[in-house]
């Protein structure tokens, strides 16, 4: 890989780069809920997976009495240029509408939003035209540069997304219980699968789905766009920077940016869709302790998700057939997530109520 345009090698350093101090889990929070689990007024194990996951997030938030709230998904959104390859079914146009429509609290995100008590924030990261008035302003340009004439962005306008991502975390979420990932931008897709193939070693049509639901034609096409960006930009896998760089989007670095600075926060963070999963691996590659506090959500119907999570070691809480993004199968986690905070917390104990087992 050579220099880009800002003169720095890509084989520097992301995390001194970035500066990530993300802390260890607590083990003696995660043993203390263990334990009272075992003491509630139930057989053992009979929640499950509700049980493990409060105990999870009782290690990532350092106490053994977790609680989701308050939740916030960040949506955050841009366009990318690789779009005019022809690789969505819609125009780029869209991006901006559904921006308006999510401040306006017109969209799916907002819906589940409010039907699980989360709070949605919406965030411009680069979307083409004027800004959204209700949308935070957090713009690194006018869009990405078309991937396949060369590098996305250039690494200062990487390390600037993910650093915008880090101050949306500070700014308006940094007493959150949880937050989820969510996104918007066509062609985006394009870019994660890119992200995904670059870092993974998986073949392109292997990490390349429908997106918006385009019919076979064009996923051809979209598999070759990914294929010549790739080979057009060689972006370094050992260097999440330089991949970002190269066929990443400000969305993504964003989002890379959220789930470091919620980590350091331990605050726990739940993995949305494809587009999400290419930012928790990015952000895996500065800091691979991030993982500690990333959850699942749902199982994506784009290819690419199911290789993200194994690669991340994280399960979905539903699998719904969803495909939107937005952060919507995020939201509907949070919802499992507060059900098994609350059981854990709010439940009596055995003793409570009375009840001696036998030794």
């Amino acid at each position: 890989m050579s220099e880009d345009a800002d003169g720095i090698d890509g084989d520097s350093d992301a995390n001194s780069e970035i500066g990530v101090e993300i802390p260890p889990l607590d083990e003696a929070a995660r043993e203390q809920a263990r334990g009272r689990q075992d003491g509630l007024a139930k057989p053992p194990g009979s929640l499950g997976r509700l049980e493990t996951m409060a105990a999870e997030i009782a290690a990532m938030q350092a106490t053994p009495e977790p609680t989701v709230d308050p939740a916030v998904i960040t949506t955050l959104a841009a366009d990318h240029g690789v779009a005019r390859e022809g690789v969505s079914a819609y125009p780029q146009a869209v991006t901006t509408a559904m921006v308006e429509t999510v401040a306006d609290g017109g969209a799916a995100i907002n819906a589940i939003c409010a039907a699980n008590d989360v709070d949605s924030i919406v965030v411009d990261m680069g979307v083409a035209g004027e800004p959204e008035a209700d949308a935070l302003d957090y713009r690194i340009d006018d869009g990405t540069a078309n991937m396949v004439e060369g590098p996305a962005m250039s690494r200062r306008d990487a390390r600037a997304a993910i650093t915008a991502g880090q101050e949306i975390v500070a700014d308006h979420a940094a007493d959150a219980g949880m937050i989820g990932l969510g996104e918007m931008g066509i062609g985006n897709t394009t870019a994660s699968a890119a992200i995904t193939a670059a870092l993974t070693g998986r073949p392109v049509d292997e990490v390349t789905g429908y997106g918006t639901g385009i019919d076979e034609e064009t996923r051809a096409r979209k598999i070759d766009t990914i294929e010549r960006a790739l080979a057009a930009t060689e972006p370094d896998p050992e260097d999440p920077l330089d991949v970002l760089r190269c066929v990443g989007g400000f969305e993504i670095g964003g989002l890379v940016g959220v789930a470091l600075a919620a980590a350091e926060r331990r605050i726990p963070v739940v993995v949305d869709g494809v587009i999400a999963g290419a930012a928790a691996l990015l952000a895996r590659e500065i800091d691979s302790q991030v993982t500690d506090y990333l959850l699942g959500s749902h199982a994506s119907t784009e290819p690419a998700h199911e290789i993200q999570l194994a690669a991340l070691g994280l399960m979905p809480c539903v699998d719904y057939e969803m495909g939107l993004g937005e952060g919507t199968g995020a939201a509907l986690a949070i919802g499992v997530y507060r059900s098994a905070c609350r059981v854990h917390t709010e439940m009596a104990t055995l003793d409570e109520i009375g009840v001696e087992l036998d030794e």
